[in-house]
C-alpha cells in the first residue's frame, strides 16, 4: 500500500465517520422533537423512550450511510484540491482517477458492510423499536393476537381465527368464529369461506353453524351467508404487518414464497426483496458521482460542492421512491424498479468520470 492510497483512506474514513455522527445526530433530533408529543401523551416512561431510540439508532445509521459517504467524498477531495494535493498528484504525472480508487474500493466495502449490517441488525433492532411503539404509545394489546401469518383473536368470550385479513378490501378469509358462555363453554362455532365488513356488522359468506343442544351435541346448519354481529371492527384486526427491514432478506425471500403459495399477489414483497440487495450499493454509486463533483469544483466552492451532493442523494431516492412505486403497480419487474436508481446514476456517473481531466 502506497503512501498515498493510505492517506486517502485515512482522510476519507475519517471524515465519513464525522459526517455520519453528524447526519445521525441530527436525524435523532428531529426524530425526538415529532415524536416527544406522542410519548408525553400516552404517559410512556423514559426507560421505554430510551429503549425506542437505542433499537431505532441501527436504522438510523443505515438510512445516512449513503449520504454520509457522498459528502465525506466531496470534503474530502475540496480540502485536497484547496491545499493543492490534486495539483501534485497530477503534477507528478500520476492519473488522478487510478490515484483515487482507494476511494471506489473503501465505497465498496461500505457497500458490503451495509448489507452485511441491514441482515444481521437491523432486522432485530427495527422490529422492537416498532414493538415498543405499538404496544408503549398506540396500545396495542399483543396478548389479544397469537401466531405468526394467520390471526388468533382473543375478545370477550370468544376466539376468531382468520386466515387472511385484508385491511384495505376489509374482508377475511376462511374466518373461524368460537362463541363460548361466561364459564367458557363452547356454544357455537360460526365457519365462512369470505368475511366481509357490510356498513356495521360483518357478512359471512358460504356458513356452517354449529350450534350447542341442551343434550351436549351439535345441531349442523348452512347457510349462503349470514350477518355476524360482533363488537370487533375491521381496524381491530389491522395488526401491524413486517414492514422490509424488520425481515432479513431470506425471511423476506420466504414470506414472499409463503403469499404466493397462498394464491396472493406477492410482488411488493418482491420488489422490497430486490430492493434489500440494490440498496446498500448506493454507497459505490454516489462515490461515481461525488469524485467528478470534487475535481470539478473551483476553490472556495466547498458549500456549493456539497449542497450539489446532497441534491444528488435527493435525486436518488427520489427515482428510487418512483421506480419502487411502478414495480409495487405492475408497471415494472420487480428486479427492475429496484436497480433503475442504481443503473440509471451509476451511469451518469461514469459519463461524469470520463468528462474529468485525467
Amino acid at each position: 500500500m502506497t503512501t498515498l492510497t493510505k492517506y486517502i483512506s485515512k482522510e476519507f474514513i475519517k471524515l465519513f465517520l464525522l459526517c455520519q455522527f453528524i447526519f445521525c445526530s441530527l436525524f435523532l433530533v428531529i426524530d425526538i422533537v415529532q415524536r416527544t408529543d406522542n410519548f408525553i401523551e400516552a404517559s410512556v416512561s423514559k426507560s421505554a423512550v430510551l429503549l425506542f431510540f437505542l433499537f431505532k439508532t441501527p436504522y438510523i445509521i443505515l438510512q445516512m450511510i449513503p449520504a454520509s459517504s457522498m459528502i465525506a467524498i466531496i470534503l474530502m477531495l475540496c480540502i485536497m484540491k484547496k491545499n493543492n494535493e490534486i495539483l501534485a498528484i497530477r503534477s507528478g504525472g500520476f492519473n488522478i482517477i487510478r490515484s483515487l480508487s482507494p476511494i471506489f474500493i473503501l465505497s465498496l466495502l461500505i457497500s458490503l458492510i451495509t448489507f452485511v449490517f441491514s441482515e444481521m441488525i437491523v432486522p432485530y433492532s427495527s422490529s422492537k423499536s416498532n414493538e415498543i411503539w405499538d404496544i408503549e404509545v398506540e396500545k396495542q394489546d399483543p396478548t389479544r393476537f397469537y401466531g405468526s401469518e394467520e390471526i388468533w383473536y382473543k375478545s370477550k368470550n370468544a376466539i376468531y381465527w382468520i386466515k387472511h385479513f385484508d385491511i384495505n378490501e376489509m374482508t377475511m378469509k376462511s374466518p373461524t368464529f368460537y362463541l363460548f358462555d361466561k364459564n367458557f363453554s363452547l356454544q357455537k362455532k360460526i365457519s365462512g369461506e369470505n368475511g366481509i365488513w357490510k356498513d356495521v356488522v360483518w357478512k359471512i359468506e358460504n356458513v356452517i353453524v354449529y350450534s350447542l343442544k341442551g343434550s351436549g351435541t351439535y345441531d349442523i346448519d348452512r347457510f349462503d351467508y349470514i350477518f355476524l354481529e360482533i363488537p370487533e371492527k375491521p381496524e381491530t384486526f389491522a395488526r401491524r404487518t413486517k414492514n422490509p427491514e424488520d425481515m432479513s432478506y431470506q425471511q423476506l425471500k420466504r414470506h414472499a414464497e409463503k403469499v404466493k403459495d397462498e394464491g396472493y399477489d406477492n410482488s411488493k414483497y418482491l420488489v422490497d426483496l430486490n430492493l434489500k440487495l440494490a440498496f446498500p450499493f448506493i454507497s459505490l454509486v454516489l462515490a461515481l458521482i461525488a469524485v467528478p463533483i470534487a475535481l470539478g469544483t473551483r476553490r472556495g466552492e466547498i458549500p456549493l460542492a456539497v449542497a450539489f451532493g446532497i441534491a444528488v442523494c435527493f435525486v436518488y431516492f427520489s427515482i428510487m421512491s418512483f421506480s419502487r412505486s411502478l414495480g409495487l403497480s405492475g408497471t415494472l419487474p420487480p428486479l427492475l424498479s429496484a436497480w433503475t436508481a442504481n443503473l440509471a446514476l451509476s451511469l451518469f456517473g461514469i459519463y461524469l468520470i470520463m468528462c474529468v481531466k485525467k
